[in-house]
């Protein structure tokens, strides 16, 4: 079972080491190894949400997640998304952001890739944050059988009865965010606005199409498959794209910083998988909790990182202090509900 999840995992960290050699020897091996650690540490929470989706598409889908998917996450993702913003921040034609891109250059130097890339930061973190925010907002706002963090997380479903009250709430956070935290407020705004538009469409044409997946067990397939397949490379993207922007900080090579990310992100998907494969969310009832409340603080995270930088170890040890904690919790529950069936 972990072979054939993880092998093609396995085999690309392999050829990425031996490519990154190449590229630029010891060095930029060790960098990418510590791209991958990272990308990993700081999406886990994404593998956990991204496999109660999963869970719900069937097979066809779920293979094209790990094949299409991976290449939209690699290339799409963490290679041309990038150059995409640097482009359009920056008013530059793509063929200048890929000159930059491949002229490398450091994050603090004016006009190198890595500068005009930390510079649109706050975009990214915007609509990232806010596509996140609401992802959290609308998990704790919604009757559950089972609560985790049950002093608060009651109080917080008998507050989402209030129609569109996570949508409120969210707007406000980007109001107070753009208003109190941002040089170009309206930048933010816009971004925010734009991650906002896109939750509530994907969800909308979720619903649009129809998503049997929590009724009788039956998987989704077709147009409510498609939905949620775009749902999952969205939710990567608000993922990934801050974490391309701090890689700067470790690396200004585009090509070591893509091989580092995209095997993170191939670990990412096989972990989903097998997450998937072996039933881990019904098996550890509070994992999904604990990812919910990860990507809330990581939409936190992002929303303050507008103005202050934030370490990415702070970011990723929020999120494994979440999921870890989570796991603990679903495995003391298992024994109480076994001793007391005993």
């Amino acid at each position: 079972m972990i072979l054939r999840i993880f092998g093609t995992s396995f085999a690309l960290t392999i050829a990425a080491l031996v490519a990154a050699g190449f590229l630029g020897g010891a060095s930029a091996v060790v960098i990418v190894a510590i791209l991958i650690v990272l990308e990993v540490s700081l999406s886990f929470d994404n593998a956990v949400v991204n496999a109660s989706v999963l869970d719900r598409m069937d097979a066809r889908w779920q293979k094209l997640f790990l094949t299409v998917g991976l290449l939209i996450a690699v290339v799409g993702m963490r290679l041309v998304a990038p150059l995409v913003l640097v482009g359009v921040t920056a008013h530059i034609s793509p063929f200048k952001a890929v000159d930059l891109a491949v002229k490398g250059g450091s994050i603090t130097e004016p006009g190198t890739y890595a500068y005009l890339l930390h510079h649109a930061h706050p975009a990214i973190a915007a609509f990232g944050g806010m596509f996140l925010l609401l992802l959290f907002l609308d998990f704790v706002f919604t009757d559950r059988a089972h609560t985790w963090l049950s002093f608060i997380e009651r109080p917080l479903a008998r507050m989402g009865r209030v129609k569109y009250v996570s949508v409120a709430i969210a707007l406000g956070v980007l109001l107070a965010s753009a208003l109190a935290l941002a040089e170009e407020p309206e930048t933010v705004l816009i971004s925010g606005l734009a991650g906002t538009i896109t939750y509530l469409l994907m969800g909308g044409l979720g619903d649009f199409f129809g998503d049997p997946g929590t009724a009788g067990g039956s998987k989704v397939s077709g147009k409510a498959a498609f939905m949620l397949f775009c749902y999952l490379n969205v939710l990567d993207a608000s993922f990934s794209l801050d974490g391309v922007v701090g890689a700067f900080a470790i690396s200004q090579d585009i090509f070591i910083i893509a091989l580092g990310l995209g095997v993170g992100a191939m670990y990412i998907r096989s972990l989903t998988v097998f997450m998937v494969r072996q039933g881990t969310l019904s098996e550890y009832i509070y994992l999904e909790h604990g990812a919910h409340w990860a990507i809330g603080a990581l939409a936190a995270i992002l929303m303050i990182s507008i103005k202050y930088a934030v370490p990415e170890v702070v970011t990723g040890l929020i999120g494994v202090v979440f999921i870890g904690f989570a796991y603990w919790s679903s495995i003391s529950h298992r024994r109480q509900s076994a001793a007391l069936e005993s």
